[in-house]
């Protein structure tokens, strides 16, 4: 299924709807599905987080990354000094953050850690678990919630490597929903309601478009030693996801 044509970022992007918390030395958004942390190549460069942040706040600098499709909280450091307070914070896995996700299949984990190393694959789009050349990449899952046929949990990387999350799920046999790279299916409303009625000659879209994989909150110490802790809210398609399943879940 091609879903291309609904991967597009919003034609426009106020960063200042999307910030959750502001102070003299960070900025957290949410930020939207869709949109690249940085400038791609052949996108439209206008639409990165860190032009869009440059462009209303100066020379700032994102202090980590979130994969395209991935919303959710990304921290923006407004001066070199916070930018290197969090850097250091990262570096030494001092930094707390939570994912949620949707995930194929009924799971019980119960901090479940998943130790194994990752490559990045020759091209860059995607990664492997290899155990002679990777690096060391380390994930524990906990699930939030049980439903007929998925499961909705939550993620905590110790490390930040690239797809981390989404492979490591993979080896659960728990791929993310909508994630095809790792072998995630995508999720339909006739897989989850009963008496579902399709209209006749039209294709059944899933009910979400993307990865599902949300960056739910992130803790750390400011400059002055005091703790930031923020929660990003679902976005529109990730709640209308959970939603669903709650709902249908009976």
């Amino acid at each position: 299924m091609d879903l291309s044509k609904f991967k597009k970022p919003p034609k426009s992007i106020d960063i200042g709807d999307l910030i959750i918390f502001e102070n003299d030395n960070y900025l957290i958004i949410n930020k939207p599905p869709f949109v690249p942390s940085l400038d791609e190549r052949t996108a439209d460069k206008s639409l990165s987080i860190l032009r869009l942040a440059r462009e209303q706040f100066g020379d700032v600098q994102l202090c980590h990354r979130l994969d395209k499709e991935t919303s959710g909280a990304l921290v923006i450091a407004k001066n070199p000094e916070a930018y290197r307070n969090l850097a250091m914070q990262f570096e030494h896995r001092e930094v707390q953050k939570d994912y949620h996700a949707v995930v194929n299949g009924v799971h019980d984990f119960d901090s479940i850690s998943v130790f194994l190393p990752i490559a990045t694959l020759k091209d860059g789009t995607a990664v492997r678990i290899d155990r002679a050349k990777g690096k060391i990449a380390e994930t524990v899952f906990f699930t939030l919630k049980k439903y007929h046929h998925h499961t909705l949990v939550r993620c905590v990387p110790i490390t930040g490597r690239m797809h981390q999350i989404r492979v490591h799920l993979q080896c659960l046999k728990a791929p993310i929903v909508c994630d095809p790279t790792y072998g995630g299916d995508y999720i339909f409303l006739s897989e989850i309601k009963r008496k579902f009625n399709l209209k006749s000659d039209t294709e059944e879209l899933p009910l979400i478009k993307r990865v599902a994989l949300h960056a739910h909150s992130i803790s750390f110490q400011d400059v002055d030693g005091q703790v930031i802790r923020v929660t990003a809210p679902y976005p529109n398609d990730f709640n209308v996801l959970v939603e669903k399943l709650d709902k249908f879940i009976h």
